[in-house]
């Protein structure tokens, strides 16, 4: 076999080697996850994502028969993250607002929990602007809370953070009056935890549609119709077949579909 022949053979295979890469890399699937919002998304001591919010994208990957690879992100730069392409779509308990439709598409919603403030327990205060005027309310930054917080309870003072989990660790220390979130995150993330104890959900379910929209979906760019199908159908596909409700039991003892919590 001459030189030149066995050169041509080589470029071929290497073309059609790269050619094969390419293909796997366009069909594995970059999920944005933040890994800091327990029991959605979390991390252990070896640094292995886990949580409800993990467990759910690994089973739509599934269903579309797509291989998945989490890449974790703090949260305020999670939607600039997704348009500037580090990923895909994002998995992580965001709700679905008309202020972020102006920057991304939604799936439909997986799941939909209401959000309470959390106190000392037998704390002498109200539920409203005018009784917590002047306290120290923790939120999380860019979040659908720090939205509500600063429309309905302009007179508190409002500490932001950058995670959830720095939230709870100053209301537990004292460095805060009270803290508001998603209700099952400080269920199972702060209220049944020993950090949690002397601590209670203070008045009702909050709720601002405009604020907090329809539930928590599955952020994509703009205009990826055929992927935002494809997750639908898997969403549907899982609750059909008893998988949302396999991953919802390892993590909740009542349906987060819709259901509200502490019910």
């Amino acid at each position: 076999m001459s030189l030149k022949k066995t050169l041509g053979m080589a470029i071929a295979a290497g073309a059609l080697a790269f050619g094969l890469a390419q293909a796997q890399a366009a069909d594995k699937l970059r999920i944005g996850v933040e890994g800091a919002y327990p029991p959605f998304s979390q991390k252990d001591a070896s640094g292995e994502l886990s949580g409800f919010d993990i467990d759910i994208a690994l089973a739509l990957c599934e269903k579309m028969g797509r291989e998945c690879e989490l890449v974790e992100q703090d949260w305020d730069g999670i939607i600039p993250a997704l348009l500037a392409r580090k990923y895909d779509a994002i998995v992580a308990s965001m709700s679905i607002t008309e202020e972020r439709k102006k920057r991304v598409d939604f799936t439909n919603k997986y799941y939909n929990t209401p959000a309470k403030f959390v106190a000392a327990e037998g704390v002498d205060i109200a539920d409203t602007n005018e009784a917590m005027a002047g306290k120290r309310v923790g939120v999380q930054r860019g979040t659908i809370h720090q939205c509500y917080m600063e429309k309905h309870f302009p007179d508190v003072e409002l500490v932001l953070y950058g995670t959830q989990e720095e939230v709870f660790q100053d209301l537990a220390s004292g460095r805060l009056d009270a803290q508001i979130s998603d209700s099952i995150q400080a269920l199972e993330g702060f209220l049944s935890q020993d950090a949690g104890k002397g601590f209670a959900f203070l008045g009702g379910d909050q709720y601002d549609k405009a604020c907090h929209g329809e539930g928590a979906g599955i952020a994509l760019r703009k205009g990826e119709t055929e992927l935002l199908t494809s997750f639908n159908e898997a969403i549907d596909a899982i609750r059909a077949d008893g998988t949302y409700a396999e991953i919802n039991a390892k993590y909740f003892d009542f349906d987060i579909f819709g259901a509200p919590a502490g019910s």
